[in-house]
């Protein structure tokens, strides 16, 4: 169960580069607090560059400007929040008493600390708005709409929609243009969370997974999830940065400076003072691996997803349950001799058995209410003779559950 291990292929599959290691020693050594300028230099300046890069790679717009937190969970808040800005200014000195109730757009497959965020937020749970899906767990656009003109004529005021490039269950990506379309129609904030799947468009073949993400109005991305940095680093691009110093930008006199114009204070962009100095760890992965080592590395772990999804399908009494374009396949055990009604409890049997072996560690999750099984691969050391390892554990444990 060691989230490091090349046969951990639960949740999302992660690794921590030996050369972002040792950033992550220099770091604590060096003990920075990424606040103001004035205190960080290096560690805000090169916050700046490491964003710009990983934009770039990505493919993202120029005026796109990142900032580091720690999870995509703080990142979405803090979007929220200029969104909640941009919106009603007023409501950062009145609160959110005697307002229309405000509301946000998400889908069953969006990560739930969007949810969380708009309870902290004072939005409410009730306020956040389930949109229906496609078969292929795919927010549908007409629905979104015709839920803003069902708020609207009801009083509410749309805020923010979520889009996502990868769900946690089954990496289906929304049709960000198409949503996006819609909410600038309605001045309704458009996030997107490609905390998983974003950085895989820095390979060309992947660039399509972010289309339509240009017109966002924010983006947050987590190289602590597939690209090989220590947990905890997320990206937040915004278009708009002055949104979040109108947020949460408060300078008491003990932290008042007279530095020249045009620097970056970090701690104006979200509820943190004090900041760990993350961008060097990144910095140490980008110029260790460059962009063509990312890209071969991403590639690798894409292609072996793929062959354990045909070794999946090739096999008699057995299913992949969604579509895998990146590097998770869902998939179940379904022999001929179940009743679909047992095949939940067989799946979840047969997990326990897997992991019971020490030799993997598996995750599951429910599509269209059904128990499946989860597969990712994103270890840097994972290589196919510990996917074959997985697949021949999982065979033998169904038949031990039998």
């Amino acid at each position: 169960t060691h989230w490091n291990h090349p046969r951990f292929f639960a949740y999302f599959a992660t690794s921590a580069a030996p050369v972002a290691i040792a950033a992550e020693a220099l770091v604590a050594t060096l003990d920075v607090k990424a606040m103001l300028w004035r205190t960080s230099p290096a560690a805000t300046e090169l916050e700046e560059v490491v964003m710009r890069w990983l934009g770039r790679l990505m493919g993202l717009p120029d005026e796109f400007t990142g900032i580091i937190y720690d999870t995509a969970s703080i990142g979405g808040f803090t979007a929220l929040a200029a969104a909640r800005q941009r919106l009603d200014p007023s409501i950062r000195e009145h609160g959110m008493s005697g307002q229309p109730d405000l509301r946000v757009y998400i889908t069953e497959h969006t990560h739930s600390h969007v949810e969380k965020g708009a309870i902290a937020l004072g939005i409410g749970r009730r306020n956040v708005v389930r949109v229906p899906c496609d078969s292929s767990g795919r927010m549908i656009p007409q629905e979104f709409e015709s839920q803003i003109a069902r708020d609207v004529a009801g009083g509410k005021r749309p805020m923010a929609v979520v889009a996502t490039v990868g769900t946690t269950s089954m990496t289906s990506i929304d049709p960000v243009a198409q949503i996006g379309a819609i909410a600038r129609r309605h001045g309704v904030w458009l996030h997107v969370d490609a905390a998983y799947a974003g950085v895989a468009a820095i390979c060309p073949e992947f660039a399509w997974i972010l289309e339509g993400c240009e017109s966002a109005d924010s983006l947050v991305v987590n190289p602590h999830k597939w690209l090989f940095v220590p947990m905890d680093c997320s990206a937040l691009y915004v278009r708009d940065e002055a949104l979040l110093r109108q947020a949460f930008s408060l300078v008491p006199e003990y932290l008042a400076t007279t530095d020249a114009g045009g620097v970056r204070n970090y701690m104006d962009y979200g509820l943190q003072l004090g900041r760990r100095f993350r961008a060097l760890k990144l910095w140490f992965v980008l110029r260790h691996f460059g962009a063509q080592g990312l890209r071969r590395r991403l590639r690798a772990h894409v292609a072996l997803a793929a062959e354990f999804a045909r070794w999946v399908e090739e096999e008699p009494g057995w299913e992949v349950a969604a579509a895998h374009p990146l590097a998770l396949v869902c998939f179940r055990h379904a022999p001929p001799e179940l009743e679909p009604t047992q095949l939940d409890a067989h799946n979840e049997r047969l997990m326990h058995a897997a992991n019971a072996t020490g030799e993997i560690f598996l995750s599951h999750t429910k599509l269209d209410g059904a128990f499946v099984l989860r597969l990712s691969v994103g270890n840097l050391r994972t290589s196919l003779a510990d996917v074959a390892m997985a697949w021949r554990v999982l065979r033998s444990a169904a038949g031990s559950v039998a």
